[in-house]
């Protein structure tokens, strides 16, 4: 099948290309840019496919930048067998409820926490769940990395300094949760009016992480970044179940093997973009701000019990993985 052009429309080319993919040429698709320097789904995506066509007969097509829909899209395709692997974020949660854990609010305390977590045997814990769930394998995990404020009315070291700051956020009830348990109003703008909200001073401040931040030029109307890592996003590479046990074993250890170092190489492109986003930030005026172990303990105790409360309720009888996350946590942290 000839790769259709990233251009059309993700709904037009998921009905044209619909249909049973085949286990000789695999199919894996997700949201992000292709460029492998700067986008960890990108360079992923491109490290799964050498290496697995290196190491079988199988090949790989790629379907970067949304070009088979948006995230829900995505799972939804991979469920259905006409995409093989997604590698998609926060969308996953929709259909795994438990997945929704990750994203309460100050629980990484740093990203090799976050990793020993998620490779660990929570991570695999997890997974086997959402696989009962959805019929997805998790082949291994990634990071959308960790998330930050901006605004432009004054630094933030602590939830009391964002008392009566308006933030956009997205319209997920966590998040809303989030920014009112902390202090300030949340309020939920379409992606593509953002830049014109902090211009016209509709919000004073938003949340996102490094790379977005200094990719879409916030700071030409933000003035103040605090680093306060406030949710880690988790990336899930997902193949369908019935295509993998479909696969003789060494095809499916070599799956394994190529998922695990595309997690691997994703996690070092974000958090090499990352790092690089704030010295670039500085560069154009940002006044950064760090927020002391202290005042990260502030943070928490104001945005979790909200959060927490909300999930519980959500979850019903999956409500113990906010339990089992925390205890995973602490363990990493006590290491």
């Amino acid at each position: 099948m000839k790769r259709l052009s990233i251009q059309a429309s993700g709904l037009a080319l998921a009905m044209i290309t619909a249909g049973a993919v085949s286990a000789e040429n695999l199919r894996f698709a997700h949201v992000d840019p292709n460029d492998w320097t700067t986008s960890k789904k990108g360079a992923a995506g491109q490290v799964f496919k050498n290496l697995v066509e290196a190491e079988t007969d199988m090949t790989v097509d790629l379907f970067p930048a949304g070009s088979l829909g948006s995230e829900d899209d995505l799972v939804q395709g991979t469920q259905d067998g006409t995409i093989s692997i997604t590698m998609v974020s926060g969308s996953y949660a929709n259909y795994c409820a438990a997945a929704a854990v990750t994203d309460i609010p100050y629980t990484f305390p740093s990203a090799p926490v976050a990793w020993e977590v998620m490779d660990g045997e929570f991570g695999q814990a997890l997974a086997e769940h959402c696989l009962e769930q959805t019929g997805l394998r998790t082949l291994a995990y990634g990071e959308t990395g960790f998330r930050h404020f901006t605004n432009s009315v004054r630094p933030i070291a602590s939830p009391a300094d964002m008392e009566g700051l308006k933030f956009r956020v997205q319209t997920i009830p966590l998040y809303l949760e989030m920014v009112r348990g902390l202090g300030a109003e949340p309020q939920g703008i379409a992606w593509g009016e953002v830049p014109t909200a902090l211009a016209t001073g509709v919000v004073d401040g938003q949340e996102n992480p490094i790379s977005v931040i200094y990719g879409n030029s916030f700071y030409e109307f933000q003035k103040y970044l605090t680093l306060d890592r406030h949710v880690y996003g988790v990336d899930h590479i997902l193949i369908n179940e019935d295509l993998f046990q479909s696969l003789p074993e060494s095809d499916q250890a070599a799956l394994q093997r190529a998922a695990i170092v595309a997690g691997t190489v994703g996690r070092a492109i974000q958090q090499f973009g990352s790092a690089e986003g704030v010295s670039k930030l500085i560069e154009e005026g940002m006044e950064v701000t760090q927020p002391t172990d202290a005042q990260m303990a502030e943070f928490r105790a104001a945005a979790q019990p909200a959060v927490q409360a909300y999930l519980r309720d959500e979850l019903g009888s999956d409500a113990e993985w906010i339990d089992r996350l925390s205890d995973a946590v602490d363990s990493a942290t006590s290491n």
